[in-house]
């Protein structure tokens, strides 16, 4: 057997490289979904954040409808934190006075909210539902806002304990509002408020007298009882003129 020659050799070196080579190249390939979708994920993580940051910025300048569509950016493959869109939505079409809208993202972002993200998600909505009393009393209508009044102190009384913790406080959105303060101070108004609805609903409207009650009609017995009577009376005149006369000093009697 002979002895592989200079020429064998590079031969058998080229061919391992070009099986190195489609290696790695199935391996590339194989491996490319998993590369774009750690792409697209990455991508996608970044994205989350610079909307937030974009749909807060927005916020605090009172550009409401620029916030609520950076927050809608937020809205789309959100898992890591489903309720920070429905939340941020809430926030930006309350600050632009589209109540019942608002009221229904924040009430969809309450029960995805985890742990103490609860707590302002509560605050939020109850204010949301206080400002819809608020606009029902402008209106007149006190037993609208009442109701309202009441839901919103509901939702109030029901945050959990945790919220007045330190570390609720951390996790706030507002750092320069006392959580704690805020939900006692939200209670107390909220509560007077309703008081105050309940207390106008009951009073009557300004100029609306008391219902009297009818007076009850006669029968006919009794008007014809009457009719007999003054009859008789105005014979009995008749009768007393006549003898007056028959006596020539006769004087009238008033009647």
């Amino acid at each position: 057997m002979t002895a592989p020659t200079q020429a064998d050799a590079a031969a058998a070196l080229l061919a391992s490289n070009r099986r190195r080579r489609r290696i790695r190249r199935w391996i590339a390939i194989g491996t490319l979904p998993l590369t774009l979708a750690a792409l697209f994920f990455a991508g996608r993580i970044l994205s989350i954040y610079a909307f937030a940051h974009q749909a807060i910025s927005s916020y605090i300048v009172g550009e409401y409808a620029e916030s609520e569509a950076a927050a809608r950016g937020q809205d789309w493959l959100n898992w890591f934190e489903p309720f920070k869109a429905p939340y941020n939505i809430g926030t930006a079409l309350a600050g632009a006075e589209k109540l019942g809208p608002a009221r229904a993202e924040l009430e969809e972002a309450l029960p995805l909210a985890p742990g103490l993200d609860v707590c302002y998600v509560r605050i939020n909505l109850s204010l949301v539902i206080e400002r819809q009393g608020d606009a029902a009393q402008a209106d007149g209508d006190a037993a609208k806002a009442a109701q309202l009044y009441g839901e919103a102190l509901e939702i109030t009384v029901e945050t959990p304990e945790e919220c007045n913790s330190e570390q609720a406080q951390k996790q706030s959105p507002d750092p320069n509002r006392d959580m704690s303060d805020t939900l006692e101070q939200n209670e107390q108004r909220q509560q007077e408020k309703q008081q105050q609805s309940q207390q106008e609903q009951e009073q009557p409207q300004q100029g609306e007298q008391p219902p009297q009650e009818e007076e009850p009609q006669p029968s006919q017995e009794q008007l014809d009882d009457i009719e007999e009577r003054l009859n008789q009376g105005q014979q009995e005149r008749e009768d007393q003129l006549g003898g007056g006369d028959e006596g020539g000093g006769g004087t009238d009697k008033p009647w």
